[in-house]
């Protein structure tokens, strides 16, 4: 059994332990407003592009955009991995992770390749531990993206898929529901689906109130220059909003999953030391009681 020095030893650092996780999740609950605001303010414009697009794409055939136009064989996929650049989130990065490591395999034994952007440095360690060297790679943005790099991410797919050398392109991230749930994602962004745009901008409960329901009034709309034209300049915008949205969705899952994370580690440490001091109790009674047995021992002997 432990000495009451050891025991009162281990009580501090749980302790001291408890005090670091208390704050972490205090910290995280803040960063969770800021990030869900973030969410919120972005709604606004990410919907009206996803209708702005789809009055132009129902003008338009796939055939006169290389970003709407699938192509014949699916030889090579990029998968846009994003997580965090730090731990203690629970099992935040991990499901992404597994998710590409997964979705890496099933493609291969199809004889499909996959080059993989990583948003976060636990992705680029991960991948690159697993012989895997992410095509670009993205440190100490999770917590606060920026459209830059969502810029950055939109052209190089652009890029690649324009000149065939990427067929399909796909984001892998959390979606965060709410405060406590984080729902884990993959949407396809190229080839762009305007009929499914809708259902891929999903708003996150906590951060955004559901508008009134209205009617929408049908108008004849009248293009300068021809639909094709504006529908060129309007995809790549739709790709770096699509992207960035995921960045700050991912970034807001983050946090709520690490305070949720440092919350029951606060209660672990409660309960532990809850424990420790019972074990300490027992162990200065026991301690006690043989001293007063060790002293009736010695007094009944001097009696003799």
């Amino acid at each position: 059994m432990p000495n009451l020095h050891d025991i009162d030893k281990r009580i501090k650092s749980v302790s001291s332990t408890k005090q670091i996780t208390r704050t972490m999740e205090m910290v995280a609950g803040a960063k969770v407003k800021h990030a869900t605001e973030r969410i919120a303010a972005a709604a606004p414009y990410s919907d009206s592009m996803v209708e702005m697009l789809q009055g132009v794409a129902e003008r338009v055939q796939p055939s006169e955009n290389p970003l709407l136009e699938k192509h014949e064989s699916v030889k090579r996929i990029l998968a846009v991995a994003v997580v965090s650049d730090r731990g203690l989130a629970g099992g935040f990065n991990s499901n992404v992770l597994r998710a590409v490591e997964k979705t890496v395999r099933a493609k291969k034994s199809e004889g499909v390749e996959v080059d993989i952007i990583a948003c976060g440095k636990k992705a680029g360690g991960f991948f690159r531990f697993r012989k895997m060297t992410p095509v670009l790679e993205f440190k100490d943005q999770s917590a606060d993206p920026t459209i830059e790099q969502a810029g950055e991410i939109a052209d190089y797919a652009i890029k690649a898929y324009e000149e065939g050398s990427i067929d399909e392109v796909v984001l892998i991230y959390n979606h965060s529901k709410n405060a406590a749930t984080q729902v884990l994602t993959e949407q396809v962004i190229l080839p762009v689906d305007t009929t499914a745009a809708p259902q891929a901008h999903v708003r996150t409960a906590s951060a955004v109130e559901e508008p009134a329901e209205t009617e929408t009034v049908p108008a004849s709309i009248e293009f300068e220059p021809e639909p094709a034209d504006v529908l060129a300049r309007l995809l790549p915008a739709y790709l770096r909003t699509s992207i960035y949205r995921a960045l700050i969705d991912s970034a807001a899952g983050e946090q709520a999953a690490r305070r949720s994370a440092m919350h029951s580690a606060t209660d672990n440490a409660t309960e532990m030391v809850e424990t420790l001091s019972r074990l300490y109790n027992r162990v200065r009674q026991g301690a006690i009681t043989t001293e007063i047995n060790e002293i009736v021992g010695g007094a009944a002997a001097l009696e003799e």
